[in-house]
């Protein structure tokens, strides 16, 4: 069964103006609207963020990005080569991230669309839970 053709959140180095984003969105993208995953929490990384997903009893922190639709055509080398940069394996415990499927809402209106996003592995989520940096504003491009 393959995975459904979702739009992409994307909330470090493929937002606009960001190292990846030229280098993997350009000429795949059909659409960008700033969005935000509730829920979770940015971390700092090497170089790049983490969102970890909180526990359930946490209070609701926001992570801001954009959700990306690709065109369709390039769907499928877009999500290959995505997998790639986050270091995704389906059932690898040695993932960095998991991809999962998780409600985002767009700025423009309040709408909610169901996206893939890519956050922390549990491995890593429980280490940055423990001792990682919290991004307090939730915004990559807005972590001074």
């Amino acid at each position: 069964m393959s995975a459904p053709k979702l739009p992409f959140f994307v909330y470090g180095t493929l937002r606009p103006g960001e190292p990846n984003h030229d280098r993997f969105l350009r000429g795949r993208i059909r659409a960008e609207e700033p969005g935000r995953l509730t829920g979770a929490m940015l971390y700092e990384g090497p170089g790049y963020p983490y969102a970890v997903e909180e526990y359930a009893d946490d209070r609701g922190g926001v992570v801001r990005g954009e959700v990306v639709t690709a065109l369709p055509e390039a769907y499928g080398e877009l999500l290959v080569a995505l997998d790639r940069l986050e270091e995704y394996t389906p059932g690898d415990p040695r993932s960095l991230y998991e991809r999962v499927a998780r409600e985002v809402t767009l700025d423009g209106g309040g709408r909610t669309v169901r996206a893939w996003v890519y956050v922390a592995a549990p491995s890593v989520a429980a280490r940055l839970r423990a001792r990682g940096k919290p991004i307090g504003s939730g915004d990559w491009l807005v972590r001074g």
